[in-house]
């Protein structure tokens, strides 16, 4: 049985520790919620005042020369690129992820019809975030193609020559499930079917290799473990391949090959630029650069493999601790336990009190999130996401014991923890 001394030493040899202090953190808090909303960087605030108070405040509009605010989308674009497998050039940041899906999936859509006319389904989980699955259904009601939903066990067989786009999450948002991105992509190519990957889940948690795995499109998040912000930009990828082949519905002025010669007429960028609208958030993009900035200081640690290793660590030892401290008080495990298939979360389930389980920890400084069931394959979820970058062995015994004390005393079912907030 793992013990406190036994994660204090854990604790102690770790040689990413560092890297915590590269973050404000609440004293006393265990922060779990990464996933959802990553931890501010130290670095950020005078970045941020900084871009507000000389490159606005003194430099007005020069600053979109004078401090580069212009090429902020592909700067911070190529910083995203080392963590996701894609190359100088290829990623910007800009918009939502939701807008982003809009824009990729139209152009994958363009580009199925003219390689492989006649196609009309889009293949996607069923539990997949819900975001994908309203902007793949708003395009599908728009052009007339249909939206087909399966389990995971499901998307094998859902590969048929009828299928123009499969569209999926890597890492599942509910259960922390991973797809194997390298295998999917394959035989999705197999049928002459194009991918489209959320990396929302993956980017800066898990090591990613889009072009590696032969990918087509890609879009993910900056504010979960990319550490940007509330709101902050998100990002896309196309493979170079189809980058110049076909528009974005999008087709905004910073997108234009020429956006300053203010021509009549669209001219769209070459490659990634074309990919972008209008004009950028350079005080959020200034935010993100900094979060960023911390998952690439792990590179003289080892990078991303050494996150994923220590990532892999933690979760392995939160299951166990669980499995062992909170035993008889029903919870059970969503998240898989073989590496190959969890990301950097680990979700329980429990019939009932999920919810307010979740606020009791919260109350003992212990932040994760609920995530509802659908009332029917998947129950209610506590979800718990492990940063590597701030998150130590000892966070998880402390987290775990917490948790055993809410369950062994029934302090969740006091009636201000079962008071449903706005954002759950």
């Amino acid at each position: 049985m793992t013990t406190l001394q036994d994660c204090q030493a854990l604790d102690a040899q770790d040689p990413l520790r560092e890297l915590r202090d590269l973050f404000e953190l609440p004293l006393g808090m265990i922060y779990l919620d990464g996933n959802s909303l990553g931890v501010m960087p130290r670095t950020t605030p005078a970045r941020v005042a900084d871009t507000v108070t000389r490159e606005w405040g003194q430099d007005l509009i020069q600053s979109w020369n004078k401090a580069g605010w212009f090429a902020m989308p592909q700067k911070v674009g190529d910083k995203i690129a080392r963590l996701i497998g894609a190359g100088a050039g290829e990623v910007v940041a800009t918009d939502s992820t939701s807008i982003n899906l809009y824009k990729v999936l139209s152009a994958a859509l363009h580009q199925a019809a003219a390689d492989h006319p006649g196609r009309q389904r889009i293949v996607s989980e069923r539990s997949n975030f819900p975001t994908d699955l309203y902007i793949a259904e708003a395009l599908c009601r728009e052009r007339g193609y249909e939206l087909q939903l399966v389990e995971p066990e499901g998307i094998a067989a859902a590969l048929t020559a009828d299928v123009a786009v499969l569209m999926l999450t890597h890492v599942n948002y509910r259960t922390g499930a991973m797809h194997n991105m390298n295998a999917v992509t394959a035989a999705a190519h197999a049928e002459g079917i194009l991918t489209v990957w959320d990396l929302a889940h993956s980017a800066g948690a898990v090591p990613v290799d889009l072009k590696g795995a032969g990918a087509d499109y890609a879009v993910g998040c900056g504010y979960k473990y990319l550490n940007g912000g509330p709101g902050a930009p998100a990002f896309v990828w196309v493979n170079p391949l189809h980058a110049d082949r076909f528009w974005q519905p999008l087709a905004g002025w910073w997108g234009h090959a020429a956006p300053f010669e203010f021509t009549p007429d669209y001219q769209p960028a070459p490659g990634i630029t074309r990919y972008q609208c209008g004009t950028q958030p350079i005080i959020s993009l200034a935010a993100l650069e900094c979060g960023v900035d911390t998952l690439l200081a792990a590179d003289a640690l080892g990078g991303m493999a050494a996150l994923r290793a220590k990532s892999l660590a933690l979760t392995d030892l939160f299951i166990a601790l669980v499995e062992e401290r909170c035993a008889g008080h029903g919870l059970g495990l969503a998240t898989p336990r073989a590496h190959a298939h969890r990301g950097s979360q680990v979700c329980l389930t429990r019939d009932e009190g999920a919810y307010a389980i979740v606020q009791a920890l919260i109350g003992r400084s212990v932040v994760g999130d609920f995530r509802a069931g659908d009332g029917g394959r998947h129950p209610d979820i506590l979800r718990f996401g492990f940063t590597p970058l701030y998150i130590g062995f000892v966070d998880v015994w402390n987290a775990v014991e917490q948790l055993r004390q809410v369950l062994a005393s029934g302090e969740w079912q006091r009636p201000e923890f079962t008071r449903k907030h706005a954002v759950t």
